[in-house]
């Protein structure tokens, strides 16, 4: 009998997660996350993540280790075969980098939105590292921020900053008379771009839910739930104890 069977499967899909599917995600994040269209030319322009960018990532994997997402612990040990270390370590780069991009996709380019949005992001993860966190929760968080970014930037902003006059371009323009257009000044790219940040959002909240079912895996079997099973057992259901020598 193949009793060890399932557990053998999910060892394999585990390993198959942490060290193929979520190294490609991110590291395709970190290929899209500056990637834009250019409005006029259709040429692909490829943005550099601002040092701000760093220290949002590193925020958010401090985040991540409290939650639970990243357990350094348990994945990176000198008890572990060096390719296994290898291996882990090479996922938390691409989960790092993959962050800085995602949130250099929701970063106006430059100009004094560029420092609100920055602004934004700092005051809420830094916030959020004296808060209670699980995977679940977290996750949910980063969905509403990274969503709420994509909203302001790639439709509000977007319709502000095109070259068509829409209605959103005149209000602002109502709104914002005698101040310096400088300050708000933003380049225009293709709606394209718009998509392009869609779909690599998606792919780096995608990852995350892949990187919590990977966590979770590992803390199916657990000392406190082979207690508690033991217990529920009736008496004529558990096993005899092994009588020691002396008795």
């Amino acid at each position: 009998m193949n009793i060890d069977l399932p557990q053998t499967n999910r060892s394999r899909n585990r390993a198959l997660v942490e060290f193929i599917v979520l190294p490609f995600l991110f590291l395709t994040v970190a290929l899209l996350g500056g990637l834009r269209i250019g409005a006029e030319s259709g040429a692909f322009i490829f943005i550099a993540p601002p040092l701000v960018t760093l220290l949002l990532a590193t925020l958010l994997l401090l985040l991540m280790v409290r939650g639970g997402l990243l357990r350094l612990h348990q994945w990176v040990g000198s008890d572990f075969p060096p390719l296994t270390n290898v291996a882990h370590i090479w996922m938390f780069i691409t989960i790092f980098f993959g962050s800085a991009q995602a949130f250099n996709s929701v970063l106006p380019e430059r100009g004094l939105l560029h420092w609100l949005f920055s602004f934004f992001f700092l005051w809420t993860l830094w916030n959020n590292q004296f808060s209670s966190f699980d995977a679940r929760r977290l996750l949910r968080s980063l969905a509403v921020l990274f969503g709420t970014a994509f909203v302001l930037k790639h439709m509000l902003l977007a319709s502000l900053y095109s070259p068509e006059d829409g209605w959103l371009k005149r209000v602002a323009g109502t709104l914002l008379q005698g101040v310096a257009l400088g300050t708000f000044d933003a380049p225009a790219f293709a709606a394209v771009t718009g998509y392009i940040a869609f779909f690599t959002l998606a792919l780096y909240v995608a990852g995350l839910i892949l990187l919590a079912f990977a966590v979770n895996g590992e803390t199916i079997v657990t000392t406190d739930s082979v207690v508690n099973n033991r217990q529920q057992l009736s008496d004529g259901e558990r096993p005899v104890e092994n009588l020691s020598l002396s008795e």
